[in-house]
């Protein structure tokens, strides 16, 4: 390898500095280059093909080393905090709202609805507290939502565009006792 090497090493070289304006950098990638051929000497099929792979994995380098140098930002220690937040208080203020209408359906579709929705309890943990199988839990909580959706509907009239709801007012509270 090194007497090969050595065959190829001034042509790299040229090749290598008209790609790089850093002249220090130059024989840095030549090492580099040096270094990934001697460690993947195995991948080359034959000595006829020697002097493509080299010139390939010099291109490469010189890519890497562009992409070392690339200019970055500094992350705002705040935007860390924002990721920690998990919705929990936006979860906990529309269970307020939405607490009373859960409330009213029958406790067996009440109670997987307000454990999924308002607590946030995967379907398995449902399953498991309420004695049912998986399934019977996912079929549980589905039915509720169903029921859910029609109280709400009957409750509260809805405007919507392709966004989702815009708008809402409730009924009449007369007509509607549950409301």
């Amino acid at each position: 390898m090194i007497a090969e090497w050595q065959n190829h090493k001034e042509q790299l070289r040229s090749y290598v500095s008209k790609r790089i304006d850093d002249p220090d950098a130059v024989d840095d990638i030549l090492q580099d280059v040096y270094i990934k051929a001697s460690n993947n000497l195995h991948q080359l099929k034959s000595t006829g093909s020697l002097k493509g792979w080299l010139y390939r994995i010099a291109h490469n380098t010189i890519m890497d080393f562009y992409r070392g140098r690339q200019p970055f930002e500094e992350l705002p220690d705040d935007l860390v905090a924002e990721e920690r937040d998990t919705g929990k208080q936006a979860r906990e203020e529309l269970a307020q709202c939405l607490r009373p209408l859960i409330d009213e359906l029958p406790e067996k579709y009440g109670t997987p609805l307000r454990l999924a929705e308002l607590e946030g309890m995967p379907q398995q943990a449902i399953a498991d507290k309420l004695g049912l199988s998986l399934s019977g839990a996912k079929s549980r909580v589905q039915r509720s939502r169903v029921k859910f959706r029609e109280q709400m509907m009957a409750c509260c009239d809805f405007e919507m565009d392709q966004e989702g709801i815009t708008a809402y007012s409730r009924k009449n509270p007369i007509k509607h006792t549950k409301c």
